[in-house]
């Protein structure tokens, strides 16, 4: 694969998975969706969903990471190292661009973000906080714990992986696509609560530089001191399943 077709598979890819994910966030969290409150669940498979779309769409150009974790796992367990970089820059403007497209899809809800006075009750509609639309935001703010569960996560979602590939013609099919992605959501359903599982630098980080930068009406914080552990969790992650892999395997 050129380095061309790397990036471009990698951009397309990730920002399918971001439109998708984000998407689904926004669905279920703002007013006016015709989703709003339908759950995690909905949100673990939406998730899914979205890896699915994405990793097809780029697996002929680029393999399909769209997850710099993943990227960083394969790499340890190869020792080929000269073309993470491309990876890793196509993941971050892909997760970029599909967090943009999240917001044009619903940018009327999201200008429909205010306080309003005058309900039937006489009392306010208070603005819907959108960082969790975008990036994730732990349920118990503790670093260490906080850490801790991304790196757990993200093991559970390379290890995996990297083992899938021993079970021949599982890619030529195309049956891995499938495989991983109902590992996601198996990921968000039983690992997602305490953190709401980033385990994607990419997939956090992009997002909220987007939504730093986005013009929504009472969004509140993006959060930038909790942004290194959704970064340094899956990273260290990866890493470590590369590692692992190579011992057991």
């Amino acid at each position: 694969m050129s380095n061309g077709d790397i990036f471009v598979g990698e951009v397309i890819g990730t920002a399918i998975l971001i439109l998708f994910g984000a998407g689904v966030c926004a669905a279920v969290t703002l007013r006016y969706s015709k989703a709003r409150a339908a759950g995690w669940v909905v949100i673990a498979f939406g998730w899914g969903f979205g890896v699915l779309a994405g990793a097809y769409t780029a697996a002929p150009l680029s393999g399909g990471h769209l997850n710099p974790a993943v990227t960083l796992g394969i790499a340890v367990d190869t020792g080929e190292w000269g073309k993470v970089w491309v990876y890793l820059l196509g993941q971050m403007i892909g997760a970029m661009i599909g967090a943009v497209l999240c917001y044009l899809t619903y940018f009327a809800q999201f200008q429909a973000n205010v306080s309003r006075t005058g309900t039937t009750q006489g009392t306010a509609d208070e603005p819907v906080p959108t960082l969790g639309i975008f990036s994730t935001i732990p349920e118990i703010r503790h670093p260490v714990a906080n850490l801790v569960t991304e790196i757990i996560a993200t093991v559970g979602l390379v290890l995996p992986i990297l083992a899938f590939g021993l079970t021949e013609g599982l890619g030529e099919s195309g049956t891995l696509v499938l495989i991983v992605s109902l590992l996601v959501v198996g990921i968000g359903l039983s690992l997602g609560g305490p953190t709401g599982y980033a385990i994607n630098p990419a997939r956090d980080l992009g997002p909220r530089i987007v939504h730093t930068f986005l013009p929504i009406p009472n969004k509140g914080t993006s959060d930038w001191s909790y942004a290194w552990i959704p970064v340094a969790g899956p990273l260290i992650g990866g890493v470590l399943a590369g590692l692992v892999y190579n011992a057991a395997f």
